[in-house]
């Protein structure tokens, strides 16, 4: 069967997109010519409705996939999910498999995107910059409050070694950091450069900064907690660059109130699908928890961007391409790690 018959035989619906969005897989299409609808939306019961003739629908991080959904997907005769991203902790893949309905991600886009987002945002935290920035257009010169730390002998922890988290780890080591990790599975490579496999609770203890790479699963959920939480060193810097329900968000305002978190830096949140992703700012913010989160002067909170540079981008659109021709064609897609269902 002739590729570019059957992706002009098949329209994709998006779900949650972004300008952005729009430009890249518009920019990329010409490569493959599908049929692309794309609504600002998110996906939920409420808006699966907007589905009008399509066979395929593209969902992000914050889209609702549940069963409810996914059967009225079925009704509408969508044959394929395709995930613009590598988590898929937001799709019900069991009502998928019963429903008929295939199931695709990017596994991986550019790990060194998010791997250097967190380590942007541990020198933010650290050597204050952010608010540098702000005093000096004020002409303020003073360097009163911004004082920092040497990361070079630091131990750093990071939880989950994929390929995020394998990234994460050179820059790291780059910086002369020591490196422990957390993982169900030792990377021989990762030893090899001298990174540190250990149990959880060691890194937990003896980590003065803690990055979170894994995956949000019923193991994973979370994994920073009020137990935790109370192991770590006191003044522990924790970055957040994967999934927001690693972190017990009440036990990390307790913690950061007492001095026990000395730095926060999250670029993804529990609740985030109430607020990334749109422009808030003439609305009346209801989240208690978030914006206590912002009230503290050590905590640096992004919308979720860590992915967000043109390579990154670049990917994700041929990828999702790629992974959907695939199925279309095959029923199957050669790298295993894309096809869920």
């Amino acid at each position: 069967m002739d590729l570019d018959r059957v992706a002009g035989m098949n329209k994709i619906t998006f779900f949650s997109a972004q300008p952005y969005d729009k430009t890249f897989f518009n920019k990329h299409n010409c490569e493959f010519g599908f049929d692309l609808e794309f609504f600002e939306t998110q996906l939920n019961k409420h808006t699966v409705n907007l589905i009008q003739s399509s066979n395929i629908i593209c969902v992000f991080v914050n889209d609702i996939v549940d069963e409810l959904v996914i059967k009225q997907l079925s009704e509408k005769g969508v044959r394929i999910i395709a995930l613009r991203c590598a988590g898929f902790n937001n799709v019900n893949l069991e009502a998928a498999k019963r429903y008929g309905i295939q199931v695709c991600r990017v596994p991986a886009y550019s790990p060194e995107a998010v791997a250097e987002h967190a380590m942007a945002m541990i020198l933010t935290l650290n050597r204050k910059t952010h608010k540098a920035y702000n005093r000096v257009r004020e002409q303020n010169f003073s360097l009163n409050g911004l004082l920092g730390f040497d990361l070079n002998g630091k131990t750093i922890g990071i939880i989950g070694t994929g390929n995020i988290g394998k990234a994460f780890s050179k820059t790291g080591k780059g910086f002369g950091c020591k490196i422990l990790a957390y993982d169900i599975t030792i990377n021989p490579e990762m030893e090899k450069e001298g990174v540190v496999f250990t149990d959880l609770d060691t890194v937990f203890k003896e980590s003065d900064i803690i990055s979170l790479h894994c995956p949000l699963n019923e193991k994973t959920k979370h994994i920073i907690n009020k137990n935790s939480l109370a192991q770590m060193k006191n003044s522990v810097m924790i970055i957040n660059t994967s999934r927001g329900g690693l972190i017990e968000t009440a036990s990390v305002i307790e913690a950061l109130k007492e001095g026990k978190v000395g730095y926060l830096g999250i670029d993804v949140y529990e609740q985030e699908e109430k607020l990334f992703f749109r422009d808030l700012s003439e609305d009346i913010i209801k989240d208690d928890a978030i914006q206590r989160l912002m009230s503290f002067p050590n905590v640096l909170v992004t919308a979720h961007q860590a992915f967000f540079t043109n390579e990154a981008l670049t990917q994700i659109a041929l990828v999702t391409y790629c992974n959907i021709k695939e199925l279309l064609v095959k029923k199957d897609i050669e790298n295993k790690l894309a096809l869920l269902v």
